[in-house]
């Protein structure tokens, strides 16, 4: 592509690069210059304009924003996205229902290492996303790039993009209550709401007293496809009342404790096919915390081990929440 100034008489078919003022119309940057407007702009007095012009090779930005995004998500619909029309070089991809975003990083970092005129810019790893948010934007920096290049990017960067739906449809949510004990039902409630996020149906909550025999009745009981638990007092090791509720009714516990902070006092495991989750008190918020992290990966079916857990803690150093005074700075 050639950018600069070009005689009024030559610059048919080329784009223009700023917009011009001419009488009381202005001729947007972008356009592409017909007769018309050269007639247009000589009437306002000028005699030059400044414009790109395609090489034989160049795709215009939005032609190539389209392919571009056609390469990294070939079926929107199979993925649960949307690629809305291409405009100023620009494609978006929109999710069409609550999910995790489903990226292959390396492909993307790939895709954008090809030309510094081509690239996407995505939500992190695994974010929770609902309907109607943007996922991705695909865009063509100038008004045209090199074909040869958009297809070397298209190769780079195919498949790369995907919003995973929760794999799950119920949850259930026991609640474990001792005397003097936090109240139920504001911790019921930003439950509730994180899993209609999702949407799924969260089945009627259980509570129970703090106590390993009942609470383990009641995971085997749960009638969900996720079993959640919240304690009444804080978990505090992997052979406290949760974590052992869980092994009595014949799970697993896969990891107990996450490097992100608020949400410290996590567990995941296991019954049979049924993941399991112990919940940290800063779940009680509806504040973003740890398992908030571990939910959405959960519940849309993406495996999530004990190593992807322990690998939370770039980026785990979360928001103070207003419910505890700077715990990290004083007393413990």
């Amino acid at each position: 592509m050639k950018f600069g100034p070009v005689p009024i008489a030559e610059a048919k078919g080329c784009i223009l690069a700023h917009s011009v003022q001419v009488g009381a119309q202005k001729l947007k940057k972008g356009l592409t210059l017909e007769p018309g407007h050269l007639d247009q702009l000589s009437g306002a007095g000028l005699t030059e304009v400044i414009v790109a012009r395609l090489d034989p090779d160049d795709l215009h930005e939005n032609d190539a924003a389209e392919r571009l995004a056609a390469a990294l998500c070939p079926d929107p619909a199979a993925v649960n996205l949307k690629a809305m029309k291409p405009f100023t070089g620009r494609v978006n991809l929109i999710a069409e229902r609550a999910g995790a975003a489903l990226l292959d990083t390396a492909a993307i970092e790939a895709f954008n290492a090809v030309h510094p005129m081509i690239t996407v810019a995505t939500v992190p790893q695994y974010q929770q996303m609902g309907a109607g948010g943007m996922v991705a934007t695909i865009k063509v920096i100038s008004y045209a790039v090199p074909g040869s290049d958009v297809a070397a990017a298209c190769s780079a960067g195919a498949g790369a993009i995907a919003l995973a739906a929760p794999a799950f449809r119920t949850a259930t949510l026991i609640v474990t209550e001792i005397p003097g004990g936090p109240p139920h039902e504001k911790g019921i409630a930003a439950i509730r709401s994180r899993i209609e996020a999702l949407g799924m149906v969260l089945t009627e909550p259980r509570i129970v007293r703090h106590e390993v025999r009942e609470l383990a009745q009641a995971i085997g009981e749960a009638p969900g496809e996720i079993v959640l638990v919240l304690t009444g007092s804080a978990t505090s090791d992997p052979f406290d009342v949760a974590p052992e509720a869980l092994r009595r009714a014949g799970g697993k516990v896969e990891r107990f404790g996450m490097p992100v902070d608020p949400g410290n006092l996590l567990f995941l495991g296991n019954l049979g096919a049924r993941p399991v989750i112990g919940l940290p008190g800063c779940a009680r918020s509806p504040a973003l915390n740890g398992a908030d992290w571990v939910l959405v990966r959960v519940a849309c079916g993406i495996p999530t081990s004990g190593s992807d857990i322990a690998g939370m803690g770039v980026g785990g150093l979360l928001k103070e929440i207003p419910t505890r005074p700077q715990p990290r700075a004083g007393k413990r």
